[in-house]
């Protein structure tokens, strides 16, 4: 069983930074492949960033990629989305997921029924 708790989200005018953190919890955290997903209103969940626990060639959705950076602390059972450059149209509540898995990210970024596990999400609000 992994668990995913989601923080730092919150409100900030565009332009500026935040920074997501997901805990993960469960006895083979480090043999799961790590992302983060979005929802806007009105809108499909879409994906956002992965990555390995190993920290090797990350995936981005084209429209993030030199914007947000998502990293992992080992040592924490930590991933962490930075956010920087955020635009209104980045607003969403944003989902840190989990799944077990040996293909490549760019195959697990086409749909969310891929993953596994999911966090509750956090709000993050970019105004104009």
């Amino acid at each position: 069983q992994v668990q995913l708790v989601e923080s730092g989200g919150g409100l900030v005018q565009a332009g500026g930074s935040l920074r997501l953190s997901c805990a993960a919890s469960g006895r083979t955290i480090n043999t799961y492949v790590m992302g983060w997903f979005r929802q806007a209103p009105g809108k499909e969940r879409e994906f956002v960033a992965a990555i390995r626990w190993s920290g090797v060639a990350p995936y981005y959705l084209d429209s993030v990629k030199g914007r947000f950076t998502i990293s992992t602390d080992n040592a924490k059972n930590t991933v962490y989305l930075q956010m920087r450059s955020l635009k209104p149209e980045d607003t969403a509540v944003y989902y840190c997921t989990a799944k077990q898995g040996i293909r490549s990210l760019e195959y697990y970024s086409g749909t969310d029924s891929l993953w596994d596990y999911w966090g509750q999400g956090t709000q993050v609000t970019v105004s104009s």
